[in-house]
């Protein structure tokens, strides 16, 4: 398949965009998360520090932590970053560990591929971004969105879990209730749904 271009494939009698990296018959059984890649950087303190000191080894740490991610939830994962002050004249595309990254091209922001992803991908995307704009955009577009500091707590409790094993959901102990709970509005049940996979 030739980089940069989408591929489809098929699932329950339905047709979804599969990652542009990645093949379709390795992806099409989990969700695709679009992620703004300095967004999320600046947002998790480790990485943010390292970025700080240097941009490429943010980048490198980003893609370290979204690696194994990957390896313990087998989602599809493409990562953008702004590329639109010393990128190409055209959107790189690359493949780190199965995980796929895009720089946007110059004049473009990364939050515009991101829109134009998810415009691709509909209802089928999770986007990572803390940039309200960006959470609009998806929103708009279908598309589940997540807060760079509620990524990073999944991420990290991903971690823990795959490090201390699994523990049985008869094993913890159920939490007490207070009373009747308020329920969600239709569109916010309908995105927590979408996002219990992470």
């Amino acid at each position: 398949m030739e980089a940069g271009k989408a591929a489809t494939g098929q699932l329950d009698n339905r047709t979804i965009l599969t990652c542009p990296i990645a093949e379709p018959s390795n992806c099409c059984h989990c969700m695709w998360i679009i992620v703004d890649g300095y967004n999320l950087i600046r947002q998790w303190p480790e990485l943010a520090m390292l970025d700080r000191a240097d941009l490429q080894s943010g980048r490198e740490a980003l893609l370290r932590e979204l690696r194994s991610y990957r390896r313990a939830k087998r989602h599809k994962i493409t990562v953008i970053f702004d590329g639109r002050e010393q990128g190409g004249f055209s959107e790189g595309v690359e493949s780190a560990a199965g995980i796929g990254v895009r720089y946007s091209k110059r004049g473009e922001t990364a939050d515009a591929v991101i829109s134009r992803l998810v415009a691709q991908g509909g209802g089928d995307a999770v986007v990572v971004s803390s940039d309200r704009e960006v959470a609009e955009a998806a929103r708009r577009r279908g598309a589940a969105w997540i807060s760079a500091a509620e990524f990073v707590n999944r991420v990290e409790a991903a971690w823990l879990d795959s490090v201390k094993g699994d523990e049985d959901e008869e094993m913890r102990p159920a939490k007490a209730g207070k009373g009747v709970a308020r329920r969600l509005p239709k569109a916010e049940r309908r995105r927590e749904r979408r996002l219990r996979g992470l």
